[in-house]
């Protein structure tokens, strides 16, 4: 072989080498980092398991007490809760002593007392599991296990702002009716075999009642919070009409954001963060209704959004309501969290906003949620996972394409 000839093979070969060795190595890393987000994952799961157990044995306080102590301005619960599962335990089983007509609102509930005294509210199974809500994104009953899943979402997201929810089974007629008061009672009826009511509130209908199957319901049990933290009630600045042609401001105003900074309790304080942040957790869950939201009363703005009422959820799969991120798109900020990789998702959050050009991997943080639900037609496949689109577009428009400095 001629001298030329083979300085050309060697040549050939060093390349190859190279080539090899960056790709070896650049597989090694990704690697390296898959195992470490594998590692991570298994941690979070590990600290987010509940285990139902009723033993309270380091402490005399009931699961109520423990439960009321958790509250403060910007917590529901806090991070470190051993005795979680003897709460929500408590709430499954312990036993009903009085049952009346849910608060007010639109949709059927009924409010119980359980022993001990703790208030829970009860939200009925109105759905088969499989059934999908056509029509508007807030068409339809309240889910109740829509309730269950968007609290254990609130827990793997870190903010810790939804009363603790669990399912329940109770039977209307030897747990409920006893105890029922005469306006509840009086809602009662039979269609067939099957024991029903339809209870008092805006949408209730006599025509329409929540059934059981037999003498047996199905429902959501969400932790009523302590009286003494009151809560005062917000008429939600990018809620909807309801009115068929009649637009709110923000659906064609895209400088709303700006007038919504100008007014208290938004021009100060972690209030507007909580509205963005809710967005990103309506959105996942698919609930278009928060029309109103709750805090605690007389914080001046500082105590969080509470995530109460979160049933208008898991409708339709097959449904992306893009219009649920208008406060992100139109504010274009966001709070750290939901910046951060899987693998610190569940770090100290910061009340700072970031503003968006500055943010990076923002796309990383849905890949978690898939692990949330069970059923493969909950699961949040890649239609879901478009809250990041939003935010790419404004790194686009703002100069800064994602994953930059």
């Amino acid at each position: 072989m001629k001298l030329k000839q083979r300085v050309v093979l060697l040549a050939i070969l060093f390349v190859i080498f190279i080539f090899m060795k960056v790709f070896l190595i650049d597989n090694l890393d990704t690697s390296a980092a898959n195992r470490e987000d594998q590692r991570a994952f298994h941690r979070m799961m590990a600290s987010l398991r509940v285990e139902l157990d009723p033993r309270l044995d380091h402490t005399l306080q009931s699961p109520w007490e423990i439960a009321a102590q958790w509250v403060v301005p910007r917590e529901v619960y806090p991070e470190e809760t051993p005795e979680l599962g003897a709460v929500m335990h408590a709430m499954a089983t312990k036993k009903i002593i009085k049952a009346d007509v849910g608060y007010k609102g639109t949709q059927l509930k009924a409010l119980l007392i359980l022993e001990g005294g703790q208030k829970v509210v009860f939200k009925p199974k109105r759905y088969a599991r499989d059934y999908v809500v056509e029509g508007e994104p807030y068409a339809g009953y309240d889910r109740h296990n829509a309730e269950v899943t968007a609290f254990h979402l609130d827990r793997i997201l870190g903010f810790r702002r939804a009363p603790l929810v669990i399912g329940r089974f109770v039977n209307l007629r030897t747990e409920i009716k006893p105890v029922a008061t005469e306006q509840l009672l009086s809602t009662f009826l039979m269609l067939g075999n099957s024991t029903c009511f339809y209870g008092k509130c805006y949408y209730c209908r006599e025509t329409e009642p929540a059934c059981a199957d037999g003498d047996i319901m199905e429902g959501s049990v969400t932790l009523w919070l302590p009286d003494v933290w009151p809560l005062q009630k917000h008429r939600h600045p990018w809620g909807r009409t309801y009115r068929e042609g009649k637009l709110a401001r923000w659906e064609y105003d895209e400088s709303y954001c700006d007038a919504v900074k100008k007014t208290s309790p938004y021009d100060s304080g972690p209030r507007l963060l909580d509205i963005i942040d809710t967005a990103i957790f309506d959105y996942l869950i698919g609930n278009a209704d928060r029309h109103h939201y709750e805090s605690f009363q007389d914080d001046e703005g500082a105590s969080m959004l509470i995530l109460l009422d979160n049933a208008k959820s898991f409708g339709n799969p097959s449904l992306d309501e893009r219009s649920i991120l208008a406060p992100l798109y139109q504010c274009c900020i966001l709070c750290p969290l939901l910046q951060v990789s899987p693998n610190t998702v569940l770090e100290e959050r910061f009340p700072e906003a970031i503003p968006l050009p500055s943010l990076q991997k923002t796309e990383q943080l849905p890949a978690l949620l898939v692990f949330i639900f069970t059923e493969p037609r909950w699961s949040l496949d890649s239609s879901h996972l478009q809250a990041g689109k939003p935010v790419n577009r404004m790194f686009y428009a703002s100069g800064f394409p994602p994953g930059t400095d």
